[in-house]
């Protein structure tokens, strides 16, 4: 009885919350809203969340689609819809403007939702679109924390809807075919995989005071699960990336799509079952409070996968000693008898140990992936999806191990290496490497330290650690009235 009651308050508590402007499906036990019938010849109407950064490349890929409709653009931000009035002039039948997402979601015009927000609004977003029956398109990371993912997985089951994370690379034909070559044999066992993301970043700057709003903003809506507080920061659009409260800094920036790639190519579906992270915010002091360089190493019983970001200037290419060319961000795939490279979102090429090419691929555009969720959502088959939401949360993840390890790492001095597979080639070669990476660029320890993260022991059945503090940072608290829906 007493479970009965708790569920019948939930209950009416969500039914006061619909009655007061929320969104009518955000109650778990809302029945499930039927996809539209929509016929070979139909067009998709299609809905863009965010159009400040990512949000342009979807609006101009959905507009070149011949099977899809601009029927929305929605931003709290006006501004951000203001700068597209011009482009959507020409059009025959320009898309409307929504401020408020959850308005979006009451109208029947809109048969799939692509998201481009910040990070911390992609989960809630992807399953409140997908509660008012609409299918999803969501950025990478899909998530802002571990848990995020599973949830909108068992939502994306339970509803039935297609739901596809935002990774280009699954869908370029030369990216596949090179998957396909690494996981044939062709080099033997492929045991190790290294994910590169050498991309520099400059700093955020230093104040003192709240970023300063955009006119118009609606910053509510824009902090939506995220404490309503305006950061303090310079700007707020896009350093987001670099403040835990709303980003995932670079790990879960740009590295999810060579994250993605990596465990592809290692053809594993389920959580490491160790982690461990290196790095800091290296080279300035600013407003932001996640690393800008950062090792992290994901141990499976059987398999290694090592993420390498560098956030600062690269004054020497690193080539590792391998053909292929200098790799700013791309992936390394290690076999007993050659390896792969990439240095690209849709090429990659292999090559024997003595530097003899195996094989060479190339081929695909952004449009293939967008493409690839309207043919999955006439089909309703997931498996029709390149970057199905179990991958998307998969490799998500990965970025979000590397962080809580490092969030409950501590000051060493510089040079300390972490002890996980240290007998490995490929890992020592990555910790050589970054080390003299930092000292070109001057770091000062003294300004800004580096943190060796916590060893993390995960039990990928359950998808939780065996530390209690790591688990708490595996989610988050939400505020009121953006609350995470759970099945």
């Amino acid at each position: 009885m007493t479970i009965r009651r708790r569920d019948f308050v939930e209950q009416a508590l969500a039914l006061a919350t619909v009655l007061a402007g929320m969104p009518p499906a955000t109650a778990a036990d809302a029945p499930p809203t039927p996809p539209r019938r929509i016929g070979p010849n139909d067009k998709l109407r299609v809905a863009v969340v965010g159009t400040n950064g990512r949000g342009g490349e979807h609006i101009s890929q959905w507009l070149a689609h011949p099977e899809t409709e601009l029927a929305v653009i929605c931003d709290c931000d006006p501004a951000a819809f203001g700068k597209y009035e011009k482009r959507f002039a020409s059009l025959q039948k320009p898309p409307s403007y929504e401020k408020d997402f959850r308005r979006l979601l009451e109208r029947k015009d809109v048969d799939l939702v692509s998201i481009a927000t910040p990070n911390h609004w992609h989960a809630l977003m992807a399953i409140w679109a997908m509660q008012a029956g609409k299918d999803v398109y969501v950025e990478k990371p899909c998530s802002h924390t571990v848990e995020e993912g599973r949830v909108i997985v068992d939502w994306a089951r339970k509803l039935g809807k297609m739901c596809q994370m935002g990774a280009q690379s699954r869908s370029m034909t030369g990216m596949r075919e090179t998957i396909d070559f690494v996981r044939s044999g062709a080099l033997g066992d492929v045991k190790v995989a290294h994910a590169l993301c050498y991309k520099r970043r400059p700093s955020i700057g230093l104040v003192e005071t709240p970023a300063p709003l955009p006119p118009g903003l609606d910053f509510d809506l824009w902090a939506g699960p995220a404490p309503a507080v305006v950061p303090i920061r310079q700007r707020l659009h896009y350093d987001w990336h670099w403040d835990t409260r709303t980003g995932n800094g670079d790990l879960g920036n740009q590295n999810p799509h060579e994250l993605d790639k990596a465990r592809w190519g290692l053809g594993k579906q389920e959580f490491p079952r160790r982690v461990v992270s290196l790095g800091g915010r290296l080279g300035y002091v600013d407003n932001g409070d996640v690393a800008n360089s950062q090792v992290t190493i994901y141990q499976w019983d059987d398999a290694l996968l090592i993420s390498d970001v560098r956030g600062l200037e690269i004054k020497t290419p690193v080539t590792f000693g391998l053909a292929g060319g200098p790799i700013a961000v791309g992936n390394i795939w290690w076999g007993t008898k050659g390896y792969a490279v990439s240095t690209n979102y849709q090429s990659g090429a292999a090559f024997d140990y003595e530097g003899r090419e195996l094989g060479k691929w190339s081929g695909g555009n952004s449009q293939t992936h967008f493409a690839n969720l309207v043919t999955a959502i006439k089909s309703r088959k997931p498996t029709d999806l390149h970057l199905d939401i179990e991958d998307g949360h998969l490799s998500s993840a990965l970025a979000h191990l590397g962080n809580v390890s490092w969030a409950l790492g501590e000051a060493v001095p510089a040079g300390t290496r972490p002890t996980l597979a240290a007998d490995q080639e490929a890992v020592r070669k990555t910790f050589e490497s970054f080390e003299a990476h930092l000292a070109e660029n001057d770091i000062d320890y003294g300004k800004t330290k580096i943190l060796l993260g916590r060893q993390l022991e995960i039990d990928p059945q359950s998808e939780r650690a065996t530390d209690p503090a790591a688990n708490a940072l595996f989610g988050k608290e939400y505020r009121k009235g953006y609350e995470l829906p759970r099945v």
